[in-house]
């Protein structure tokens, strides 16, 4: 029979076509499944993915809140002081914003900064499970803490010679000496309390720090009320307040940390061998303090710049608001920035880079969303704002003139933040000194003499020399942070 007379179905030809067929339906199925399994194995990891950073993103925000108020607390009790001080009459307003503001930038900001050595030493050692090394990194850094203390109460008792130095007017260079006295028992317990929350922040040990310093401050302003209106210290009950209520809360907190359970751990007894610490902890403590330092100097040296131009009454008036508002602004940021440092730091010294990382990517889109909302809120709400520190309507409309450069530095200030707090959770405080120093006064301040003296920009120019510092600071920040090796530090790896 001729191939033509063979039915379709029996042909071998056409049956070997149709196997053929089969085989690539056959393989068109299997390339589906697997499209099918990658798809959904894809989806899956995305999920998984977008569920750590969910988790990660609550952890840091649940974090962030209690050391937000913690440090807001902290802010309160001196600022309180200068408030009561302020009513007793103009000079003596003048004196006591005089003196807070020197305490700060000689004092408060250095022992903040000095802390910043316990953010890689003890936040490193609790997530490489080396729990009793914490407890003395703690009695190390006090030691440390103390030294500078009597070195920084000489600088204070001798301020009016000092302030004089700096031309400031006899009569409040004077009030200001008074009030720096009776805070010099006062820098001793804030150099603890510092130490003190770095070691529980560290181990996200954080709630009680809420009490601890809110009840101390609610007390603060009983007992600065009762020394200033009551006693016939009047005065200088102020800052007496303050070194009381330092010691207060530092007592407190010492009985937390010597009785909490969640800390049995981590604590140590009193021994010898801190000392031995010292020097590791120096080796980041004066660095940490430096970055803190410069940083703060330079929104200082701002306002001084302001009172050499022409029109220095409202050019003055007008930059220490925009300072005080990035103040605020940043306190709220800094608590984003202590969590980023200390998930940072627990994760390298577990071993976990990655993770370290990926805390850090949360870290940055909470900053950038919460920079985001102090924008919208300023946008809308600068007049209002601005009526708090002065009823001059000039001031006010300069204010808004102000308001969208002001915007431009919280949301380049709360990336660097960001960046500073991973910085001291990787042990690199060396590093950022350098990016400091370059930055604000090596680019910030030439621009700002230069658009602010030369170009008669008066205060725009002068804040956007400060921009130009921030945003150098930022970027340098950045190449810092995807360049340099994120691993345990060695200090705490002979620890």
């Amino acid at each position: 029979m001729p191939s033509s007379d063979v039915p379709p179905l029996l042909d071998p030809v056409y049956q070997e076509q149709e196997e053929d067929d089969e085989e690539e339906e056959e393989e068109e199925d299997e390339t589906d499944v697997r499209r099918g399994r990658r798809w959904r194995c894809g989806m899956m990891t995305r999920k998984k993915k977008m569920t750590m950073l969910l988790k990660e993103a609550k952890q840091q925000t649940l974090f962030s809140l209690p050391m937000i108020l913690t440090n807001i607390f902290i802010y309160a009790i001196p600022l309180a002081s200068v408030m009561f001080a302020g009513h007793l009459g103009e000079l003596y307003l003048a004196g006591s914003t005089l003196a807070n503001s020197w305490a700060t930038v000689t004092g408060f900001a250095f022992m903040t900064g000095l802390s910043g050595a316990l953010e890689t030493l003890c936040g490193q050692a609790f997530g490489a499970g080396l729990y009793k090394t914490l407890g003395i990194h703690l009695q190390a850094s006090c030691i440390v803490s103390f030294l500078f203390s009597v070195l920084i109460s000489i600088i204070w008792f001798f301020t009016k010679p000092i302030l004089l130095l700096l031309h400031q007017d006899a009569d409040i260079a004077s009030t200001a000496a008074l009030y720096m006295r009776f805070l010099i028992p006062g820098i001793f317990a804030y150099g603890f309390l510092q130490n003190m929350i770095r070691f529980m922040q560290t181990q996200t040990v954080v709630l009680p720090l809420i009490a601890f310093l809110g009840v101390p401050f609610v007390v603060h302003l009983g007992i600065t009320y009762g020394l200033v209106y009551w006693t016939s210290l009047g005065y200088v009950g102020a800052p007496l307040a303050v070194s009381i209520s330092l010691w207060l809360s530092f007592f407190a907190l010492a009985w937390y940390i010597c009785c909490a359970r969640s800390l049995q751990n981590t604590r140590a007894r009193l021994t010898s061998e801190s000392f031995g610490y010292v020097l590791t902890n120096l080796r980041l403590g004066l660095p940490s303090a430096a970055m803190v330092c410069l940083e703060y100097w330079a929104f200082e040296i701002l306002v001084l710049l302001a009172g050499l131009m022409e029109d220095a009454e409202e050019t003055t008036s007008l930059i220490a608001m925009c300072v005080n508002t990035e103040a605020i602004a940043y306190m709220i940021i800094y608590g984003l920035s202590a969590a980023a440092s200390t998930r940072v730091s627990n994760e390298l010294g577990a071993g976990r880079p990655k993770r370290a990382k990926t805390a850090t990517y949360v870290s940055m889109m909470l900053s950038i969303l919460l920079a985001i909302v102090f924008v919208i809120a300023l946008s809308f709400g600068h007049e209002a704002w601005a009526g708090l520190f002065s009823d001059s309507t000039s001031i006010i409309a300069s204010f808004g003139y102000m308001t969208p450069f002001l915007a431009i530095s919280i949301t380049v200030d709360s990336i660097q933040g960001i960046l500073s707090g991973v910085a001291r959770g990787c042990g690199w405080q060396h590093l950022v000194v350098l990016v400091n120093l370059g930055t604000f006064y090596l680019i910030g301040f030439p621009v700002a003499i230069l658009l602010g003296f030369k170009y008669k920009l008066h205060a725009k120019g002068l804040w956007i020399g400060l921009i130009c510092g921030l945003c150098s600071q930022a970027i340098g920040l950045i190449f810092l942070t995807l360049l340099s090796k994120w691993t345990r530090s060695d200090l705490i790896a002979h620890a």
